[in-house]
């Protein structure tokens, strides 16, 4: 009996044994083909990183090289230095370094190529390269030439001693064994290298993308916790009996703000208010919307009313988006005939009723002005129109303050119309009649109301 039962139980227990075996073979093999995989994607990133910083710098130096009045080749150049240097952040994006520090190497690269694309796309008849931006120009040069440098160093150390990328992972996850690795102690040193580079004057084109609206900009006194609790309840019109609830966010940094809550016997609302002048952020009533029973156009009017009884005077409809039972407006400020864009807030509206159940207005604080400074247009309206595409067909025209893509504000003709079967806004320069941007727009109910 024993040997029967042997008979059967050890071929049996060896071809399990043997299955074990093989089957732990295959997913070694195939962790070791993921691993080697991934090796090979992190080295090609970080090779052609080396080699298109490398090319960067050279086509910095084509840039200077020619005659300051050679447009094209600043123009030809200028571009190859925009694609070089986005080419650099896609692989540095490849790259296993969210942990580690390399923040300052980024931003640089980004201002490398917002100031290049920025540069190269306009009209170097009329705008040609400043002493300014030539300066910048050669200290991207020389800045560039040394951290070509220092990865050039990680590199030959890469290659030579046959370093991996996935030891960088590991060490990364380990601070301790991080502190003694040559792959991110040779990056550390790039991004040391590049935090000490004196800041640049990159005007106020490329400077837009990357200054933040701060609070501290704004003017008025410092408001308190009592003060909010008044404004809240006059903003939220639920009586003095309601209970509100105020906190201060951010106390001792750069966006300290208010949240006060109002409770009421139907419904709670909330509201931000900016710790200077006590100026109102953001609003959200929190109440259930039902199904929808009023139409756009009743819901911009009830917008607009809503934000004359709460101070917003002179704010006209610009946009309106609709989604499920909500409408979404956007207004603006008019000024003299003209349509401030940078004060803007926008409105959530309940088709329900057609009350507003929130909006936000960080745009109109921050930009608002009592009396803009706005200059009469440099051409006439038919002058603006003649360069338009003559296939647009014009539904509306206006006139319109923006902010262009140089961080400049500029009077502007807004037309409205319609060409290859879509809606789009133009903004043609007031003086020039330069396209200073040109948008697709949806078509809602209520939008075009003035």
């Amino acid at each position: 009996m024993y040997r029967r039962m042997s008979a059967i139980l050890f071929p049996l227990t060896a071809l399990l044994l043997i299955g074990a075996l093989v089957w732990g073979y295959q997913e070694n093999q195939e962790k070791n083909a993921v691993l080697l995989k991934a090796e090979n994607q992190y080295q090609r990133a970080f090779h052609d990183l080396s080699y298109h910083v490398d090319r960067l710098h050279g086509e910095l130096g084509n840039t200077l090289a020619v005659n300051s009045t050679s447009d094209g080749m600043h123009r030809k150049s200028l571009t190859n230095v925009w694609r070089l240097t986005s080419e650099a952040q896609n692989e540095i994006n490849q790259l296993p370094l969210t942990m580690l520090p390399f923040s300052k190497t980024e931003e640089f690269l980004s201002k490398i190529s917002n100031f290049s694309y920025k540069a190269a796309v306009r009209d170097f008849t009329t705008k040609p390269l400043t002493d300014g931006e030539m300066k910048n120009l050669m200290a991207l040069y020389k800045n560039s030439g040394d951290i070509s440098k220092d990865l050039q160093e990680v590199q030959n150390k890469v290659i030579t001693n046959h370093l991996r990328w996935m030891d960088v992972e590991s060490a990364l996850a380990s601070e301790k064994k991080a502190e003694d690795n040559t792959i991110i102690d040779g990056f550390k040193t790039v991004d040391k290298r590049v935090s000490a580079y004196p800041e640049l004057d990159w005007g106020p084109s490329v400077a837009s993308v990357y200054d933040k609206r701060s609070v501290k900009k704004l003017t008025g006194p410092p408001v308190s916790a009592d003060d909010i609790r008044r404004k809240a309840l006059k903003y939220a019109d639920a009586g003095s009996g309601a209970n509100v609830q105020v906190t201060e966010n951010g106390k001792g940094t750069e966006w300290p703000s208010y949240t006060a809550t109002v409770s009421g016997a139907k419904e709670t609302v909330s509201m931000d208010f900016t710790t200077k002048g006590g100026l109102l952020i953001s609003y959200n009533n929190n109440r259930e919307v039902g199904r929808p029973k009023v139409s756009m156009e009743e819901a911009v009017d009830k917008a607009g009313e809503f934000l004359e009884r709460k101070g917003y005077s002179n704010m006209v409809p610009v946009s309106a988006d609709r989604f499920d039972n909500l409408g979404n407006f956007t207004f603006v400020t008019k000024q003299d005939e003209v349509l401030i864009y940078p004060e803007k807030i926008t409105v959530r509206s309940g088709l329900d009723t057609g009350d507003v159940t929130g909006f936000q207005s960080s745009d109109y604080v921050g930009e608002h002005q009592a009396n803009r400074k706005i200059p009469k247009p440099g051409m006439s309206l038919a002058e603006a129109r003649k360069k338009l595409n003559p296939d647009l067909r014009e539904m509306y025209n206006r006139l319109a303050w923006i902010e262009n893509d140089d961080g400049e504000e500029v009077l502007t003709y807004e037309f409205g119309g319609r060409i290859n079967g879509s809606q789009y806004r133009i903004y043609l320069n007031a003086s020039t009649g330069i396209e200073e941007s040109v948008e697709e727009i949806r078509t809602a109910s209520g939008a075009q109301k003035q």
